[in-house]
């Protein structure tokens, strides 16, 4: 069976692994409680939303109607934008 040949690069062949540690090397890594904290924040709005619809209406904050659409969505938000920033 035939093998594949690496790629080459201005006629050299292209190493592995090194041009993509490169560009990563001065990135530092993300907190241990950040990944935790963006899933909690995305199952959080989803359960916030799914109240509001099975309760029609009437939880999780009975007065303020349709802000409770706001809120969920504004925290599933939260925990979105929190995922563009996980290294």
């Amino acid at each position: 069976m035939a093998e594949s040949k690496k790629r080459k690069k201005n006629g050299k062949e292209a190493s592995e692994d090194t041009e993509i540690q490169a560009w990563t090397d001065g990135i530092p890594l993300s907190p241990r409680w950040w990944a935790p904290t963006f899933v909690t924040l995305l199952i959080v709005g989803l359960l916030w939303l799914m109240v509001y619809y099975i309760s029609q209406e009437a939880f999780p904050i009975p007065g303020i109607r349709w802000w409770n659409l706001v809120i969920g969505l504004g925290i599933m938000m939260v925990g979105f934008l929190m995922t563009l920033r996980w290294r």
